[in-house]
């Protein structure tokens, strides 16, 4: 809206911290601007530009219903992908396999031997349950290292469990 369009003693839809609130506007103000009363509360809000005004509301209509229908217009869905649930635009692709998780499901598979965590690194890349993407160069010190961290914390509850040093099959 434009400076020129706004009128004093008329009721406008106003962006007050993110949200349309209905606002008749009073006065100009001293240092620029106007000076509104807010139509569901009654507190005096200053309106610094006309940019802040969306619609002019005429009084024939009543002015909660209006509000209420602006400000579901203001905040229908977007036509791109902006990362919000619900939000339209590109589809996502099924999350890759963690390596810890790929490690429990070819524990699982296996004889019940235990197993190193090089093997299990090599047997997921090779059955593409898994794939490194940053380049590590130790993903199985990775993998021994979340494993522990997973019988440390979780205790019995863990899904593996150390067999002999250096290897680790399914906790049953």
């Amino acid at each position: 809206m434009k400076k020129a369009d706004v009128q004093i003693n008329a009721t406008y839809l106003v962006k007050v911290a993110g949200n349309l609130v209905p606002v008749k506007i009073t006065r100009e103000h001293d240092n620029g601007g106007w000076e509104g009363r807010s139509v569901k509360t009654g507190k005096t809000i200053r309106i610094k530009s006309a940019q802040r005004l969306r619609k002019c509301l005429d009084d024939a209509a009543p002015v909660a219903a209006k509000a209420k229908e602006a400000t579901k217009d203001a905040t229908d869905a977007p036509q791109r992908d902006t990362g919000e649930r619900g939000a339209t635009g590109a589809k996502r692709e099924p999350k890759p396999m963690s390596l810890l998780d790929a490690a429990a499901h070819l524990l699982s598979l296996g004889t019940g031997d235990p197993m190193r965590c090089q093997t299990i690194v090599d047997l997921a890349i090779q059955r593409s349950l898994w794939a490194p993407r940053n380049g590590g160069k130790t993903p199985a010190n990775t993998l021994s290292a979340a494993m522990r961290r997973e019988i440390k914390s979780k205790g019995d509850a863990s899904r593996f469990r150390l067999a002999e040093r250096g290897k680790f099959e399914l906790n049953r």
